[in-house]
């Protein structure tokens, strides 16, 4: 039953294992590293995310952010398996990796990574140590929902890019993956897994209110994607030229 103390035992241990995983912010490190300040001091935002970081410290630095928060992520969810997912019916490799949990009597199947997501997402937006003041979680999300389905992973990521690209908010992209992929969890794989989507919605909405309330006013930032992508092509043709030259 949903109520008992057996329902939620793994599921908490889940978030919680998870929401350590996702405290730790690379963001925080890289910028530490490079400036000797914290990341809230980065920028106007002050987000400890890749994209704050990329937009002041260099594409290395928010590449490195960006790998540091893909990893985190994957372990939160190689816990997960680990411990939880078992021999449930499931993905098939996700159910082989689950052999090797030993004795563990827990066999969550593919829910044990919803969980898994949840929870690194919720470290990573509201971690302890920073007074529950961290980033937006959509690197943690993404990579979440790539594991959970790469084909409406992708698609989900895809038509968050193209609004990204047309209306140029970062902040209305990002929760558009979010909800893409909600209807499919709700669909496709049950009330469980839909809720969870649905709480990952909320939160990636509720960190971006902010943007999303400027969009209305005309006041929101703008990020031209596809323009900077442009010239940054324009720029490697120029050099490529010059050094045949």
């Amino acid at each position: 039953m949903i109520l008992s103390f057996n329902f939620w035992e793994p599921r908490l241990i889940i978030l919680s294992l998870a929401y350590l995983c996702g405290m730790f912010l690379t963001a925080e490190v890289v910028t530490r590293k490079l400036t000797g300040k914290p990341c809230s001091q980065l920028g106007t935002t002050g987000n400890p995310g890749m994209a704050n970081v990329m937009a002041h410290l260099g594409f290395k630095a928010g590449i490195t952010v960006l790998i540091g928060d893909i990893v985190k992520s994957l372990i939160a969810v190689v816990l997960a398996v680990y411990f939880f997912y078992g021999q449930a019916n499931g993905h098939p490799f996700w159910s082989y990796l689950g052999h090797f949990q030993g004795q563990h009597s827990y066999s969550l199947g593919q829910i044990s990574l919803y969980y898994a997501i949840l929870g690194v997402t919720l470290g990573h937006n509201y971690p302890l140590w920073l007074k529950f003041k961290g980033g937006k979680g959509v690197v943690t999300s993404c990579v979440g929902y790539f594991i959970l389905s790469p084909f409406y992973g992708l698609i989900a990521m895809l038509i968050g890019m193209v609004t990204v690209f047309i209306s140029q908010y970062l902040a209305l992209g990002a929760v558009v993956i979010t909800l893409v992929f909600t209807g499919y969890a709700f669909v496709a794989l049950g009330s469980e897994a839909g809720v969870i989507a649905l709480l990952l919605a909320l939160i990636m909405v509720s960190r971006n209110l902010k943007a999303l309330k400027q969009i209305p006013q005309g006041t929101a930032e703008k990020n031209d994607v596809l323009g900077a992508i442009r010239q940054k092509l324009i720029a490697l043709t120029a050099t490529n030229r010059t050094k045949k030259s």
